[in-house]
């Protein structure tokens, strides 16, 4: 561990955000040595984080009892989102072969989405597990658009879109196809809703940059609510849900927390890009941030949605 980091600590702009963490608590950085990275899933069992180093084509490991980082898996075909599915099983999004892959306990992979309708994926990019077992992804070109996170190839899809597949029926289904670039996504705690990141700014000028809030039916089925929030630095890329609905979403200073009403009511100061967050600990109080190089942690006291 690298203690308390000059330059981070928490920024109050709505005074509910002060019930979101004890004064003393102090963000500190667990780990650096990457270049980009991405995707932090927690494994409750191990209590151990797993997390991507993009460009250095490498899976880590956050040992929590120990405090020490190892590699997981290399090469891990330029992996980017992760998540855990109900069986306490890792799903990963990788750029390289533009597919969501799972990796099984005895440590083999099953590929489960790499095409749809016959056409490969740009490369699927973040990663949740619905309650019911079903998979959803989203698929910008951010791995295909040159060779420094994937591999630069032509789209094959007519588009970048977000995905359900349906592990049961082995089924895949396209149930957002209005987004420039939808990046990350996560469930509200009933998971009545579904909020999707547009970073479509990033090679659009003047494109979206927000999260937008979407209904889900119990079906699937998804009906816009419109935008929930436009990011105020930078992008939002990877988030997550806390028990009372809050987001914590990632952005170019920090962590931006959000009231479920909309409201920003804070930010957690981040001296790096920050590209995603998820909550861990045993009392999935820790919030761990992904920044441009380094691992960070934070206790709250806000306790995370769901595991990964």
């Amino acid at each position: 561990m690298f203690g308390e980091i000059e330059g981070s600590g928490f920024e109050v702009l709505d005074h509910r955000f002060e019930q979101c963490f004890v004064g003393h608590a102090r963000v500190e950085r667990l780990w650096t040595g990457g270049r980009w990275l991405e995707g932090p899933a927690w494994f409750a069992a191990g209590r151990y984080l797993v997390f991507s180093d993009i460009p250095n084509n490498r899976l880590l490991r956050f040992d929590e009892t120990s405090g020490q980082v190892s590699v997981f898996r290399s090469p891990s075909n330029n992996s980017n989102g992760n998540s855990v599915d109900g069986q306490g099983r890792l799903v990963t999004c990788e750029h390289l072969t533009r597919r969501v892959t799972r990796t099984n306990f005895d440590g083999s992979l099953s590929v489960l989405v790499d095409r749809f309708e016959g056409q490969r994926l740009n490369s699927p990019n973040d990663v949740v597990v619905r309650s019911d077992g079903t998979i959803w992804f989203t698929d910008p070109s951010y791995g295909i658009l040159h060779d420094y996170e994937g591999e630069y190839a032509e789209s094959e899809i007519d588009g970048c879109h977000v995905y359900r597949y349906d592990p049961a029926r082995s089924t895949t289904t396209r149930v957002a196809d209005d987004f420039v670039k939808p990046n990350g996504l996560a469930f509200s705690p009933d998971e009545s809703l579904l909020y999707i990141a547009d970073t479509g700014g990033s090679h659009q000028p003047g494109g979206p940059r927000n999260i937008r809030k979407l209904a889900c039916a119990d079906n699937g089925k998804l009906t816009d609510l419109g935008v929930f929030a436009e990011c105020t630095s930078g992008f939002f890329d990877g988030f997550r849900c806390d028990r009372k609905g809050r987001i914590w979403a990632s952005a170019s200073d920090g962590v931006h927390a959000y009231d479920p009403d909309g409201t920003l009511l804070g930010k957690i100061v981040i001296p790096e890009f920050v590209s995603n967050v998820t909550f861990g600990g045993p009392k999935l109080n820790r919030l761990f941030i992904t920044g441009t190089t380094s691992l960070y942690a934070v206790y709250l006291t806000a306790n995370g949605a769901t595991i990964g």
